[in-house]
């Protein structure tokens, strides 16, 4: 069994234990899901239908495209359906037999107006289109990630730190100057290296910028690694899934406020690494950081971190926000990004990728403060 196959297999059993026949994803221009790539391998701009039998129907744009990287049983053109996802559904219906009157689970971000045309065009069938539903079954599972995805998240890994390194070495030696040539190194290096491409744009502030969580525009042509402080926020497109850290660059002479929001940044992520195990109250950890930042007399103005995957942001949340209940697993693989900013000073931050296991947090990359 490929994972592509013990993943819908999972799933499936969620659709026969809620009595859904048939489920729709759709990863179209509006409407992005990676669940789709997920669940079939297919990078993107189709219609995946899954019935509760484990059966598959892709309709894709691309028809070249699917046949070579779609794990299915069944690939048709978008264009046999006139362009159209309802009638894509009635179809899919009926191709894989989808009992008459069954339920089918299309896509909770479908618009109200087209989910009105849904029922209208849809014959006998239930549609079901609901927040907590299968959908959001899909999104929690792909929160702890299989033993697949974490060996591409190894190799997303190493690729990263590769050019954390590159990236201090060309500051350090003068050929990265500007915001501007941090930004085009990433993008052209991250490709060189087998990625496809950045999962972002790239943040790159330089000292007179550093001061905002995520700088706008995201890079100039201004100085970077001057006198204060710099930060450069990247990550890579690797096999689909993003890596996400941040470096911070700082250069003297700093005055004494600068030097402690510095080691204010670096205490934290040293505070709440040992608390991300297995079962750890993901809230509790943020507000560890909370507390330290607070004794201080200091704010972080953005949650702690997130988890990474086919998406830069995904569950679970190393938020403090009261709402907040997720809990950490193993297998799951979250970010971790102190940072301070001041309007004056500049802003510090300090961004990881943490792997959960077992056996407690295991560092996937190595992004650092590089004293210049």
């Amino acid at each position: 069994m490929t994972y592509y196959e013990a993943r819908r297999a999972r799933v499936c059993d969620w659709m026969v234990r809620e009595g859904i026949a048939m489920a729709m994803f759709e990863d179209t221009e509006g409407r992005r899901d990676p669940a789709l790539r997920w669940l079939c391998g297919h990078p993107g701009d189709a219609l995946l239908f899954l019935q509760a039998d484990k059966r598959t129907l892709l309709v894709a744009w691309d028809i070249s495209i699917a046949r070579f990287h779609g794990e299915v049983d069944h690939i048709s053109p978008y264009s046999d359906f006139g362009r159209r996802p309802i009638e894509a559904l009635r179809n899919a219906a009926e191709f894989l037999k989808a009992p008459y009157g069954s339920r089918l689970e299309i896509p909770p971000v479908t618009p109200y107006p087209l989910f009105l045309q849904y029922l209208e065009e849809s014959g006998d069938y239930d549609i079901l289109c609901r927040r907590n539903g299968l959908h959001d079954a899909v999104r929690d599972y792909r929160a702890v990630k299989d033993e697949e995805e974490i060996r591409i998240y190894h190799e997303a890994g190493a690729i990263t730190n590769g050019l954390i390194d590159q990236l201090e070495a060309g500051v350090r030696e003068g050929v990265i100057k500007t915001e501007l040539d941090a930004a085009l190194f990433l993008e052209a290096e991250s490709r060189r290296q087998g990625c496809e491409g950045l999962g972002f744009e790239t943040l790159a502030a330089g000292p007179s910028r550093s001061f905002a969580i995520h700088a706008f525009p995201a890079y100039t042509s201004r100085d970077f690694g001057g006198p204060g402080m710099s930060i450069l926020d990247f990550g890579v497109q690797y096999q689909g899934y993003i890596t996400d850290v941040t470096m911070s660059f700082v250069r003297g002479p700093l005055s004494r406020a600068q030097e402690k929001q510095i080691s204010l940044v670096e205490k934290a992520a040293r505070t709440a690494l040992p608390l991300m195990v297995s079962g750890a109250v993901a809230r509790n950890i943020a507000l560890a950081v909370d507390d330290l930042f607070g004794k201080a007399r200091k704010v972080m103005p953005h949650g702690l971190g997130h988890g990474v995957g086919l998406e830069t942001h995904e569950a679970p949340a190393l938020s403090s926000r009261a709402e907040n209940t997720d809990v950490l697993k193993a297998g799951m693989i979250v970010t971790l990004e102190p940072g301070l900013y001041h309007p004056v000073l500049g802003g510090c931050r300090l961004e990881n990728d943490v792997l959960i296991t077992d056996a407690g947090p295991q560092l996937l990359t190595n992004s650092r403060i590089v004293r210049l």
